[in-house]
């Protein structure tokens, strides 16, 4: 956008009003500019929070009754509140699994629990089998053996 033209006035008390006012109007930019920042940063960190306790209200519902639960936060909701695995159970051979939801090649919209079916165990793969994965829980860091989907 271009930069507003304001004409300078002929009068010498006008140019000094003018000046004056173009001046409060530059401060006032840069107080307003720092105040929306500030404000940004408050709402991003309360969207954070409000991520973080919709993905343990989510565990704690899939705890209490023991399936995956629609609806369920979505991968990039899961990843923002700080929980970036996902433990998963193979429903054949009973092997438990952490899959980081950074790597999974699925959009950032999609419910965790729609990945139930998408998710399958490697173990069982090399054996001929493609038996489906169990989800039980969304967790905050992987445990330190990583394991593949």
């Amino acid at each position: 956008m271009a930069p507003k033209h304001h004409p300078t006035p002929l009068s010498g008390g006008d140019r000094k009003a003018l000046a004056k006012e173009l001046g409060r109007a530059r401060a006032m930019t840069t107080i307003l500019a720092g105040q929306a920042a500030e404000v940004r940063a408050k709402g991003e960190a309360l969207i954070r929070q409000a991520d973080k306790l919709l993905c343990e209200s989510w565990n704690e519902r899939m705890w209490a009754d023991g399936g995956p639960i629609d609806p369920s936060p979505t991968v990039d909701q899961a990843i923002n509140g700080g929980f970036a695995s996902l433990e998963i159970e193979c429903s054949r051979c009973k092997t438990k699994r952490d899959v980081d939801l950074a790597v999974l090649r699925h959009p950032p919209t999609t419910f965790v629990h729609d990945l139930a079916s998408r998710l399958r165990c490697s173990k069982c793969a090399k054996a001929g089998r493609r038996p489906s994965a169990t989800l039980l829980q969304l967790m905050s860091r992987p445990r330190p053996a990583a394991s593949e989907t």
